[in-house]
């Protein structure tokens, strides 16, 4: 059984069904968000035609990157990018959704979920993307950085911050 070593509190299984449940549902918040920003940043440094390439880049991960040419069908490409993109934000937020359920107060949520992100955006531009899907690298890094870390990590922190408040586990165990 894990500890939370700042209160002395062990964490429970309640605590953990929490994590799971509402980590699924702050990924797929986060998620929404996250492609939000993508897209219209995409737009904006861009063009109005680059808007669904966040989609297409993220489509090409199960279709390969004959997804990206402006020939492919935009409508098979983005429907895999949807579907890749909310698998992934469902996972990371389970995976974060568990790590909170041992956190406590707002700076605690949003800021591990704020380097929660920073660190998806390391690995996943700087480790997995150069081996396997060099096309990320094309994007830029600072929106790249901000997209995961604010737009995801923050967004996913504070997602879980509230849903932590209205479960009653923010509150001290007696």
């Amino acid at each position: 059984m894990a500890y939370r070593e700042y209160i002395h509190t062990p964490v429970t299984p309640r605590d953990m069904r929490w994590g799971l449940r509402q980590g699924a549902i702050a990924g797929m918040v986060a998620g929404i968000v996250f492609a939000a920003f993508e897209m219209i940043a995409s737009a904006s440094m861009m063009g109005a035609e680059a808007f669904f390439m966040p989609l297409r880049m993220i489509g090409a991960i199960a279709l390969g990157p004959a997804a990206l040419d402006a020939g492919y069908s935009l409508v098979t490409a983005g429907i895999a990018g949807v579907v890749v993109h909310f698998v992934l934000a469902i996972i990371y937020g389970i995976i974060f959704g568990e790590i909170a359920a041992m956190l406590r107060g707002a700076v605690a949520f949003i800021g591990a979920g704020s380097l929660f992100g920073l660190a998806l955006w390391l690995i996943n531009f700087y480790v997995i993307a150069p081996a396997l899907f060099p096309w990320f690298l094309e994007s830029s890094p600072l929106v790249q950085f901000i997209a995961h870390t604010f737009f995801f990590g923050s967004v996913l922190g504070y997602y879980l911050w509230k849903s932590h408040q209205r479960s009653g586990l923010e509150e001290p165990m007696v």
